[in-house]
This record gives structure tokens, sequence and C-alpha cells, in this order.
């Protein structure tokens, strides 16, 4: 099981929210190579932060949540459709065979009496034509 999310189809929340697109920062002059990379890094993280505001982020996470559901919810429908043929399969089956048991011994008891009958008469019939 190394990635269970993707074995099962339901997204991890990197896959579902793409990161926010921010406005390339202007290039100042080129002071320090190591720390300008560290503070670009930074701004537009901070800006993308900052711009969104609480109903961007309720937004957000309301259509996380309903997308989420509404795969969760899929995989959970196929899953006990799946289980539910599965069991009612093996149901049908002992039925099935139950019923098949219960034909066939009251075939064999019919065919039975009819023979038993037919034999009881043809007898007599021999019977009573030699007397």
């Amino acid at each position: 099981m190394n990635n269970p999310t993707r074995e099962s189809g339901i997204p991890v929340l990197t896959e579902v929210i793409a990161p926010p697109q921010a406005a390339p920062a202007p290039q100042a002059p080129a002071e320090d190579s190591a720390s300008s990379e560290t503070v670009q890094a930074e701004q537009p993280q901070q800006q993308a932060a900052a711009e969104w505001d609480e109903e961007r982020w309720t937004r957000l996470e309301r259509e996380v949540r309903e997308r989420v559901l509404h795969q969760v919810l899929e995989r959970i429908d196929f899953v006990l459709e799946q289980r539910v043929r599965d069991s009612l399969a093996d149901v049908l089956q002992l039925a099935v065979e139950n019923l098949a048991a219960e034909i066939r011994s009251g075939l064999h008891h019919t065919v039975k009496d009819v023979v038993t009958r037919a034999v009881t008469q043809e007898i007599s019939k021999l019977q009573s034509t030699k007397k």
C-alpha cells in the first residue's frame, strides 16, 4: 500500500487545491543572492494569503468538502453495491440449491407413487384376467 489515496480514487488535498497564481514580484537590485531568493520565495506566498479574503477561503473549503464528499460517496456506493451483489449471489446460490433439492425430492416421491400405482394396477388386471 504505497499510496492508498491514489488506489481508492480519492484525491489528496494537494491534488484538489491548485496553488494560487501570484503576479511576479518586481526584481530588486541584486544585493545578496541567497537572501534575495529567500525573500522572493516568501513574498508570493504572503501576497497570495493576504489576497484571499474570508469569503474566498469559505468558498474554497465548501468546494473541496463537496468534491471530496462526492468522491467518497461514489466510492461507498460502488463498494456497497459490489458487496451486496456478492452476498446476494451467495444467498441466491444457496436458495437455488435448496429449491432444486426440494423439487428433486418431490419429483422422486411423485414418480415413485405413480410407478407403484401403475404396477399395482397392471398386476391387478393380469390377476383378474387369469381368474
